[in-house]
């Protein structure tokens, strides 16, 4: 059912593997607000944005897994990011969205902050698009570290002036492999050029920040960007599951590595033996990525593909993770402290937030078992780490309950035919 003052949106989204629960949660939120939603999406996202009740579209271009694991040098990784997540889909993205913004008549269009083809198409028909973000702000921007470094704020001229050396030789790096192709795209719908790629993401009419400001570092951000706070909603995947917790009454460390693959499967086991030298209750999910059985288990420690973590979390003493953003604050929201083996992407900047709050610590990814189980042992020996978990995790509880969210979105007047 439709509420009287419903709009018309449509959503353009992209599979990046942890986005999904957020961005489709964004979906769930508005279409029971009552508001007409069709979604574009890969087609690995379907089953979830039908869950969420909105109509879907499949992008045309098939989805390419990106195998970023396998690129080991910088330069290697942002010609990759660019092949099969920029600019590769955006040409197909943009004609597929032209098409819908063409038949459904949206008044907004919301995007993923890979959906570039999304976001040239909806400014070249007219329509304003925001910009989901769902984890901490990645743009440049004055007084945040650069995004990827795992970095704390710089301190003095000397760390300002590192962050302006990092972020001016990263948007070199991406503009190299994706700015081109970006401004064929732009002058093919009509519209000027662009400097850089971030500039692409800028014209958002609202970027919308998927996290809690009290886990984010503090920084100048444009007046088009609001924190809105997480979605903390459990993957269709997990959320059905059911699961009990382990016999005995140790502490029970929850295990969450990432959903898709990251040739973590080594790491996952060293994990497991580590928590089999400690008096503890060790609780795996393996997530699709990974079959239960690839992991040799201890006694002590219980591997299952998915258990909705929204029940486990609470039930638990320390989390161990990647740190991937919606296991770190899903955990800091339940008020727990964490072990993170940051792999990639946003994990090594979600890490240094968690270590600069006193809420966790941070090992490597290649560590041995004895050195996490040392790192599970501190955790669980000392309370500070648990407090401080629970104070950000109140912090972020608070920022849920008070989202913007659905306001922001609601702000965009009703398209006038």
């Amino acid at each position: 059912m439709t509420t009287p003052n419903a709009r018309t949106y449509l959503f353009a989204l992209t599979d990046a593997g942890g986005t999904v629960p957020p961005e489709v949660g964004v979906v769930r939120r508005v279409v029971d607000r009552g508001h007409r939603v069709t979604v574009l999406a890969d087609e690995t996202m379907a089953a979830d944005v039908e869950s969420a009740g909105a109509a879907v579209r499949i992008w045309r271009r098939p989805f390419e897994e990106f195998r970023d694991w396998e690129l080991r040098t910088p330069v290697a990784l942002a010609r990759g990011m660019a092949e099969h997540m920029l600019v590769g889909p955006a040409a197909q993205q943009l004609d597929d969205t032209a098409v819908a913004i063409d038949e459904v008549r949206p008044d907004l269009v919301v995007t993923s902050g890979f959906a570039l083809g999304g976001m040239i198409a909806a400014e070249s028909r007219g329509v304003p698009f925001d910009l989901l973000m769902p984890n901490v702000y990645v743009l440049p921007a004055d007084g945040m570290p650069p995004f990827g470094a795992g970095l704390a704020p710089a301190r003095g001229p000397l760390g300002r002036a590192r962050d302006r050396a990092m972020r001016a030789g990263s948007a070199r790096l991406i503009d190299r492999y994706t700015l081109p192709e970006l401004n064929e795209l732009r002058d093919r719908a009509g519209l000027e050029p662009i400097a850089t790629l971030w500039a692409q993401m800028q014209h958002a009419r609202m970027q919308l920040i998927l996290t809690s400001a009290a886990f984010d570092f503090p920084a100048s951000l444009p007046d088009n960007a609001r924190y809105v706070g997480p979605i903390l909603d459990d993957p269709e995947w997990a959320d059905a599951a059911r699961w009990a917790p382990p016999d005995g009454d140790g502490p029970l460390v929850l295990v969450a590595m990432s959903s898709t693959f990251q040739d973590h499967v080594a790491c996952l086991q060293r994990i497991a033996d580590a928590l089999g030298e400690l008096p503890v209750r060790g609780f795996v999910t393996t997530g699709p990525a990974v079959e239960p059985g690839a992991i040799s288990a201890p006694s002590n420690v219980t591997v299952v593909a998915s258990a909705p973590h929204s029940e486990v979390l609470p039930r638990a003493d320390l989390v161990v993770t990647h740190g991937g953003h919606g296991t770190v604050i899903k955990a800091l929201a339940a008020g727990q402290p964490l072990v993170i083996l940051h792999h990639g992407r946003d994990q090594a900047d979600n890490a240094v937030r968690v270590t600069r709050r006193g809420a966790g610590v941070a090992v490597p990814r290649t560590a041995s078992s004895a050195r996490i189980a040392r790192a599970v042992a501190e955790v669980l020996g000392d309370a500070g780490y648990r407090e401080a978990a629970a104070a950000l995790g109140r912090a972020i509880v608070q920022d849920v309950a008070e989202s913007p969210l659905l306001e922001e979105l609601e702000r965009v007047p009703a398209r006038r035919e």
